[in-house]
């Protein structure tokens, strides 16, 4: 048989995936795996537990993938992995094709094909530091709003937790002075909000609607800084599709960014580093186990 990890967040999803085990192991074991559930230890890399595998099955939402995909890199390995969504807003799940139903996600990958998919890195200039992000690296306004939402407010009220700390957020209101370069460009840009796409959706809002996660580049997002209720004029009509010269779009496989200010980034709802920063999409750097076409159609069924 082959040999299977279930890497866990116990706290994710109000605990239905510790409800869930056994049936997700038996699932497995149906496709010829040997899965051996491991609950996740936060500060430990839990690649360090697992031997050798040939599937890491990621239970979670998008900050518990995105702990899971960094300690995979720190350790320079390259495993098949699959996503079961467990988390508030499962963006990387969704942009999968994986079902929101836990027992259904485990039969989509149980069943699944292995697809080459995209992931960013994010390099700390000053450092070194390298930190990894599936879905959306992203600064500004409201962008590491998930960081300080209680995860017993998720809890109780789901995605509408980030919206009441969103509102906390709007006191502290500032633009950020940054110089942005990509492939063709570099250019000065007064930012509010700053959203750079691996992935296709920020709490399964679509405001990346060309984005996909095997293209190879980054589907960015710029919000220019003018006043509070013209900046939030200018990023509705983004939303509903009308262009404003105050919100820049573009695409791009590379990318720095260059603030005197100490300001603090946000990747896939974890800590996203310090500026300055040089982001790379690395094309095909995660092998992950897709639902087939046919189950695509069924995801939400």
């Amino acid at each position: 048989m082959k040999r299977a990890v279930l890497l866990y967040n116990a706290s994710a999803g109000k605990g239905k995936i510790e409800k869930n085990i056994d049936c997700i192991v038996e699932i497995f074991r149906r496709a010829d795996y040997d899965m051996q559930p491991l609950p996740i230890r936060f500060g430990t890399n839990p690649f360090d537990w697992c031997g050798e595998i040939d599937l890491a099955v990621i239970a979670g939402g998008d900050g518990t993938i995105n702990y899971v995909v960094n300690a995979m890199m720190q350790r320079n390995l390259s495993v098949n992995i699959g996503v079961i969504p467990a988390g508030t807003a499962n963006d990387f799940a969704g942009a999968l094709g994986m079902s929101n139903n836990i027992l259904r996600a485990a039969r989509q990958i149980a069943e699944g094909e292995v697809e080459p998919i995209d992931c960013g890195k994010a390099e700390q200039m000053g450092s070194g530091e390298l930190i990894y992000f599936v879905n959306i690296f992203s600064f500004g306004i409201f962008t590491t709003t998930s960081q300080r939402t209680p995860e017993e407010l998720k809890h109780r009220i789901g995605k509408m937790a980030y919206v009441v700390a969103a509102f906390k957020e709007l006191r502290n209101i500032h633009g950020i002075p940054l110089t942005i370069t990509t492939d063709s460009e570099a250019f000065y840009y007064p930012t509010l909000l700053g959203l750079v796409f691996n992935g296709e959706t920020a709490g399964r809002m679509p405001l990346a609607r060309k984005s996909s996660l095997r293209d190879g580049v980054f589907d960015c997002i710029f919000l220019q800084k003018r006043s509070p209720v013209v900046s939030a004029g200018d990023m509705l009509l983004y939303m509903i599709g009308i262009k404003t010269p105050a919100v820049k779009y573009l695409r791009t496989s590379q990318l720095t960014l260059v603030t005197p200010m100490d300001e603090q980034t946000d990747v896939d709802g974890q800590s996203g580093g310090q500026f300055p920063l040089r982001l790379n999409c690395l094309h095909g750097a995660l092998k992950v186990v897709c639902p087939k076409e046919e189950s695509i159609w069924q995801r939400k069924k």
